[in-house]
């Protein structure tokens, strides 16, 4: 059976949901267990067509400038960017598992994009939550598993900047670090 590969991925939106707001930028960063990176995959995407922008989420862009014209650089189609993306994740060397956080929120853009544009998704339907493993871990409630809250071994001190495959880079690595700790790969 081939190994998994954790596909630590973060996305960056113009609004709650997808559909009537758009994907902005999609990183995801392919991890070993053993936490070596096995490839990078990062693209801006277009709005789609008739979307707008959610007031509340461009408020709490205001906070991030820098971030958001990143995000909004050389964009690609959706319909272009999503089999480049798919293309990428099936020529990794081992099954892929979606890791994010918060999952529900990253998987939900996702998944939407890769049905609309791919008609296919790699992942199945399914997805690995940082958060919620921490929680099993620590046993301790889900909202007090909080990056901040969290055992300061399981962090590399990456940057955590509004950038997708910044935050994917940095989310993955505390994956495999948590995993590393846990016990359920080898140190």
């Amino acid at each position: 059976m081939p190994d998994e590969i954790y596909v630590s991925t973060d996305v960056e939106a113009d609004g709650p949901i997808p559909g009537p707001h758009s994907m902005l930028s999609l990183g995801s960063v392919a991890f070993a267990a053993d936490k070596r990176v096995l490839g990078e995959f990062s693209v801006n995407l277009s709005p789609l067509p008739g979307a707008t922008e959610f007031p509340r989420t461009m408020t709490w862009w205001a906070g991030f400038p820098e971030a958001l014209a990143k995000a909004r650089e050389n964009p690609e189609d959706p319909a272009v960017a999503m089999p480049r993306y798919v293309k990428w994740l099936r020529q990794l060397p081992g099954r892929v598992v979606f890791v994010g956080q918060p999952v529900a929120y990253d998987f939900m853009w996702v998944y939407w994009y890769l049905m609309r544009f791919v008609g296919d998704s790699p992942f199945g339907h399914s997805a690995l939550d940082v958060k919620t493993y921490a929680m099993a871990m620590l046993r301790k409630p889900y909202r007090e598993c909080v990056k901040g809250a969290l055992p300061p071994e399981w962090s590399d001190n990456l940057p955590h900047t509004h950038i997708a495959i910044d935050d994917a880079r940095e989310q993955g690595a505390m994956f495999c670090n948590m995993m590393r700790h846990h016990g359920a790969v080898a140190p």
